[in-house]
């Protein structure tokens, strides 16, 4: 692993240009941009974080704006800051000071908005690796993520199979369910369809009622229906509202202040195209391509990525580890309960891998 910079602080968010940038689609963008979040010592070694959908690159963040992932990652946990550097990077294609589909030209200053291009999960991996060069480094310790993050995870490991020695996959599988296009086209479409929305035109997000629709739909497959039972019991608020009704509409609503819709949709897109088979030779052939030591965590009640389907996947893998979470919280086991899994993903760390050539 190459370090740079050793006076880098122990904490710092910032954004870099990786230059000119050409997509899987063959288009070229000029000046991408690719912001992060740098964490722990600098001389120590690096994991690289990876976000789910609507993520971004706090994963740490600070005490009083706690990250997506603190309590997993921090001092004293399980991926402890005094003894790694975390690294995460907001997805080519976000809308978290990454260069994506709300970002604006350079030169012009008009929104790229519809005229972005269309962007793959290899896209991201290899803008990540790009801005990595540029930060100085040139291997990690190992590369970790969830959902979207888990997607970008897998590749990591074809694409750049000699940079990492581990791999850490959680809520994923090597290519999307027709179970999950199937709610991603539903989101997509409650999105597309909004009059507000005006292909891709949007005034603001706080319009397009489509994009709380959408946000809505997500949520019943994140979570889990025993957790939605044990949580809300049919209780009201109000005589004729129902509590699971204004939860939903709040995740709607909120999700309009965090987000942009059009990067939504080109991550949705994103996600359903992911296939580690593709151009390999089908995603069997695929797995048996992975250098770095591979893992991955299901979770109880996942709708989108369940266990057997993440066991029959790690079962082609040579020298694979799997580890099976029981939850109530579904897929979005992989944000909570970090005392169930968090330990485990903390001991596999230390133990170190398989890649001879890493460290």
């Amino acid at each position: 692993m190459s370090l740079t910079n050793p006076t880098h602080s122990k904490q710092s968010s910032a954004a870099i240009s990786i230059g000119a940038f050409t997509f899987e689609c063959g288009e070229t963008l000029e000046d991408v941009v690719l912001a992060y979040e740098r964490s722990g010592p600098a001389d120590a070694p690096v994991l690289l974080i990876c976000h789910a959908l609507t993520g971004n690159q706090f994963a740490v963040g600070t005490k009083d704006e706690p990250g997506w992932w603190a309590g997993l990652i921090g001092d004293d946990c399980p991926l402890d800051t005094t003894d790694y550097q975390i690294i995460t990077f907001n997805v080519l294609g976000g809308c978290h000071g990454s260069t994506g589909p709300a970002s604006k030209r350079k030169v012009s200053g008009q929104t790229y908005r519809l005229e972005f291009p269309p962007v793959t999960i290899r896209d991201m991996v290899h803008a990540q690796y790009r801005a990595l060069q540029v930060l100085g480094f040139t291997q990690v310790h190992a590369v970790l993520g969830g959902s979207l993050g888990g997607m970008q995870t897998l590749e990591w490991g074809l694409l750049y199979p000699d940079f990492m020695k581990q791999l850490y996959v959680l809520a994923a599988t090597p290519s999307l369910s027709d179970y999950g296009i199937a709610f991603n086209h539903i989101g997509a479409k409650a999105i597309k369809d909004d009059p507000a929305w005006n292909n891709g035109n949007y005034a603001s997000n706080q319009q397009l009622h489509g994009f709380a629709l959408a946000r809505m739909a997500g949520m019943v497959t994140y979570r889990s229906g025993p957790l939605f039972q044990k949580r809300f019991d049919r209780s009201r608020s109000e005589p004729l509202s129902y509590n699971i009704q204004s939860y939903l509409d709040y995740q709607g609503e909120k999700i309009k202040d965090r987000f942009d819709a059009n990067s939504y949709l080109y991550l949705l897109e994103a996600m359903n195209h992911h296939d580690i088979g593709r151009g390999r030779g089908g995603w069997k052939k695929a797995s048996s391509q992975f250098k770095a030591q591979l893992h991955t965590i299901s979770f109880q009640h996942d709708l989108l990525y369940p266990r057997e389907l993440m066991e029959g996947f790690i079962n082609e893998v040579p020298g694979s580890k799997h580890f099976h979470v029981e939850t109530d919280y579904g897929h979005d086991g992989f944000l909570v309960e970090f005392s169930q899994w968090g330990g485990w993903v903390g001991q596999q760390i230390r133990k170190g891998g398989k890649a001879s050539d890493c460290g």
